[in-house]
C-alpha cells in the first residue's frame, strides 16, 4: 500500500483546565504535525504521469489553509479555562474550544477537518503530533486493511 508523510510545524500555547501539573499553566510547544494519506486503489500498477498518489504541494495548501492557519502563533484555550480566567479574553491570537487543547484533541479536530476535504481516491491514514520531541499522540485510520 503507497502511503505519503508530509511534515508540518507550528507555534502554539494553551493551557490544561483542571490539570493537576505545570501544564494547568498558560505555556507553549513548537509542534510537529506528520500528515500520511493513502490512495483507495489498491492495485500494483506503476501510476500514470505525472507519476503521483496525491501532490504534497496539494497536501501542504489544505493543512495550511485548514490547520496551520487556525493554531499557528495562536493561544488557544477551553471555555472552562477562559471561564476561570477571563483575563484572557484580550489576547488577540486566543481561540476559544468546547474541549481541552490536548495533544489528544487537537488531533480529533485535526482528522474531522481535513479527511473530507481530501480528493476521493485519497484517504487519511494516520495523523501524528509531536508536542515534544519525544512524546506525541497519534491517530491511525482503523479502516484502512494492514
Amino acid at each position: 500500500m503507497l502511503q505519503l508523510t508530509k511534515i508540518f510545524h507550528f507555534e502554539m500555547a494553551h493551557a490544561i483546565s483542571g490539570y493537576p501539573g505545570a501544564c494547568k499553566n498558560i505555556h507553549g510547544h513548537s509542534y510537529e504535525l506528520h500528515v500520511t494519506v493513502t490512495v483507495n486503489d489498491r492495485n500494483n500498477f506503476y501510476i500514470p504521469a505525472p507519476g503521483f498518489v496525491f501532490d504534497f504541494k496539494e497536501l501542504k495548501q489544505l493543512i495550511k489553509e485548514n490547520v496551520l492557519k487556525t493554531f499557528d502563533h495562536k493561544l488557544v484555550l477551553s471555555e472552562r479555562y477562559i471561564g476561570e480566567h477571563p483575563d484572557v479574553v484580550n489576547n488577540e491570537n486566543l481561540v476559544s474550544w468546547s474541549v481541552e487543547p490536548s495533544a489528544e484533541n487537537l488531533l480529533i479536530y485535526i482528522e474531522r477537518t481535513i479527511d473530507s476535504k481530501l480528493p476521493a481516491a485519497i484517504q487519511l491514514a494516520e495523523l501524528k503530533l509531536y508536542e515534544t520531541k519525544d512524546s506525541y499522540a497519534r491517530w491511525v485510520n482503523t479502516a484502512i486493511p494492514a
